[in-house]
């Protein structure tokens, strides 16, 4: 397994992503360029959603796009992190859901979602940074399916803690599930079923640094295939203090 940091930077909060060298030599990857110097989506003073954490998910699903993300209002204790969803037509104007938020009666953030066949599978943080699984038809009504089962390469189970940031990733029959624990590194997992995943590796397949800017804590955000590459696009922080400095760089490998 490989995987190679692109020289890829974060500017403002729009994902511009530079082009530049690295390792003597040129990357040619996409330039991101902002739509527009307002933010697309907000949150919303004195609701449920008055503050937005990361991490939120939009998918293209047929005509329309979908974006589920975690809300919450910090004036109410014991604070909660809750599920909001919102459509769109052209992935720039957002109309909320009317009946959101869509899940409160448990913790759910740090979300991503994939389509499997007829459904929709929700991977997700919840209550003490557990990954978690849901499911729905509908992408509004979610069933939560439980913690995910993670085991050390001997079978056993990992140790107990932060495992959080969920990235799942299917193909050839295989679930790959990205995780990192307590930001320190990203460790990868596999299943055949959803109920069972195996550590590849007991150490994380990528580890801080050694650039300054990510150089104290990583997580993943998604993975994408490009032309038979496969691109890992993460944050990361190399502040100490907070609040923290957070960037977005991106990763390749071949093999996953």
């Amino acid at each position: 397994m490989c995987l190679r940091r692109s020289a890829l930077g974060l500017f403002c909060c729009v994902l511009f992503l530079s082009q530049c060298e690295a390792d003597d030599r040129l990357l040619n990857h996409p330039i991101f360029e902002p739509v527009q110097t307002t933010p697309i989506f907000e949150a919303a003073p004195g609701q449920w959603d008055a503050k937005i954490r990361e991490r939120g998910w939009v998918m293209k699903d047929g005509d329309s796009w979908k974006m589920w993300y975690t809300g919450y209002d910090p004036d109410k204790q014991p604070l909660t992190m809750k599920l909001g969803y919102a459509t769109s037509k052209d992935g720039i104007s957002w109309t909320r859901h009317p009946q959101n938020p869509i899940i409160s009666d448990f913790w759910v953030e740090d979300i991503m979602v994939v389509r499997d066949e007829q459904r929709y599978l929700m991977f997700a943080e919840g209550a003490g940074d557990q990954a978690q699984l849901l499911e729905s038809t509908d992408g509004i009504q979610w069933k939560r399916l439980g913690t995910l089962d993670v085991r050390l390469t001997n079978g056993q189970p990992i140790p107990a803690g932060p495992y959080g940031t969920p990235t799942a990733w299917f193909e050839n029959g295989v679930w790959n599930l990205f995780y990192e624990r307590r930001d320190a590194g990203i460790w990868l997992a596999r299943s055949t079923d959803l109920k069972t995943w195996t550590n590849v590796s007991d150490e994380p397949i990528i580890k801080p640094g050694p650039e300054p800017f990510d150089s104290l804590m990583i997580a993943m955000n998604q993975v994408i295939k490009v032309d038979g590459k496969y691109f890992a696009v993460l944050h990361g922080t190399g502040s100490p203090e907070k609040p923290r400095q957070w960037c977005t760089t991106l990763f390749e490998s071949d093999d996953l």
